[in-house]
């Protein structure tokens, strides 16, 4: 894995742990290229934005607008409208991965009763009927075992595994198209990266040019000078191997798979440095949105209503990585809340989380809770702390460990 962490927009630790190539004893650094699966989708949110900017991109009209190669969709017998709000939001409707909308829905309730506090019987109900029922911390033990068998579920779907070439990302509809909605647009979230491939597609159209092309001359203008599509053919230095664990608990090569399905929603290689780098872009436009005075300073990479919007929660959504947030466009946002005197409080920050076959990411941007400190005369921006893991293992959960660092250093800066 490769840490990164900055403190007000300056790298202060960025370190490879373990192996990028465990077979050559490739030792991993800050240098390592890795598949940053579903944080793909954060670039991609931040290229929709500029393209809205640019009055190039409507986000409220449905999607055939600017790609008519997607059927009109129906939902209960009468046709409804997916705009490409509802996919940065993911209450589109489109499928996941997952075909059988039937065993979509199941899951999603059975998550729902997963989630809900076990009722607490009275103990003489329970000396009386003899009731062998298990107690309170067995049922929680067995709701993180599902919630964890669940997540290796994902991996069994086909669809991870593809080797086919998409020449385009309107070739890549075909996989989904034709395939019913799992919900009504606009009324459930479902979490879908299929999805974002229909958005590559309205993205592609908007700009008139390839998606890919929006996407590195946006990485270009950034400074993103390590982050590029995974492509097979292309030598990429310093990329590392991609690892998982069979069912005997033992580190395995994962199979050759072409991500070209799937750019928008999972299918970029970066670093650290440049996952480091784009989230203190993002947090300078958001905190410079929130000042009066922005006398010196240069405006942010998007405009302030903007990037507000980006990380403004959207009704009906929830996050599956962080129980206290709700889903934005393109990020998992966990407000500021305190209910009580001394009692629990919940920091204001966002992130996105990323699996994939033979990788697991995370980005999380924790801004500072003032932003009108100065440093001498001069205000100075982004304030906070940007954190990234990327590793080159399947199936593995990154955002408490990276929410924790980003305390600690966030602590270190307050000192």
């Amino acid at each position: 894995m490769v840490v990164g962490v900055s403190v007000d927009g300056v790298q202060v630790w960025c370190e490879g742990i373990g192996y990028a190539d465990l077979e050559n004893r490739v030792p991993c650094g800050p240098q390592t290229v890795m598949r940053i699966a579903s944080i793909s989708k954060p670039l991609t949110s931040a290229a929709a934005a500029r393209l809205c900017e640019e009055g190039k991109l409507d986000l409220d009209v449905p999607v055939q607008q600017y790609v008519p190669e997607f059927p009109q969709k129906q939902y209960d017998g009468k046709d409804v409208t997916i705009t490409p709000r509802m996919i940065l939001s993911h209450l589109s409707g489109i499928r996941h991965y997952e075909k059988d909308a039937k065993r979509v829905k199941e899951d999603k309730e059975k998550a729902k009763r997963l989630l809900k506090p076990p009722v607490k019987e009275k103990e003489e109900e329970k000396s009386s009927t003899g009731n062998k029922d298990k107690p309170t911390t067995e049922q929680n033990t067995k709701s993180t075992e599902a919630t964890k068998a669940q997540k290796k579920k994902e991996f069994e779907h086909e669809e991870y595994y593809l080797m086919d070439n998409f020449e385009s990302v309107i070739q890549a509809l075909d996989l989904f198209k034709d395939d019913p909605l799992i919900f009504e647009p606009g009324t459930t979230f479902l979490y879908s990266t299929h999805a974002f491939t229909l958005l590559s597609a309205v993205i592609e159209r908007a700009a008139g040019r390839r998606f890919l092309d929006v996407m590195m001359s946006m990485f270009h203008e950034v400074g993103m000078l390590n982050t590029v599509p995974e492509e097979n053919e292309p030598i990429v230095y310093h990329r590392s191997r991609f690892y998982h664990l069979n069912k005997r608990g033992r580190v395995v090569n994962c199979p050759y798979v072409d991500n070209s399905y799937k750019w928008a929603g999972g299918g970029f290689l970066s670093t650290a440095g440049d996952m480091l780098l784009f989230g203190n872009v993002l947090l300078y436009s958001y905190q410079v949105a929130h000042l009066k005075d922005t006398e010196g300073l240069l405006p942010g990479f998007l405009k302030p209503k903007t990037v507000k919007d980006l990380w403004a929660p959207v009704d009906k959504t929830e996050a599956g990585w962080d129980k206290d947030g709700m889903y934005a466009q393109g990020w998992l946002v966990v407000e500021k809340l305190q209910k009580y005197g001394q009692c629990r409080k919940r920091r204001h920050y966002v992130s996105h989380t990323g699996g994939a076959v033979g990788a697991s990411s995370v980005l999380l941007v924790l801004p500072c809770e003032e932003t009108d400190q100065h440093h001498g005369e001069t205000l100075i921006l982004p304030q906070g702390v940007v954190v990234t893991i990327i590793t080159n293992m399947q199936s593995v959960g990154l955002n408490t460990t990276a929410l924790k660092i980003a305390h600690e250093f966030d602590k270190a800066r307050s000192m």
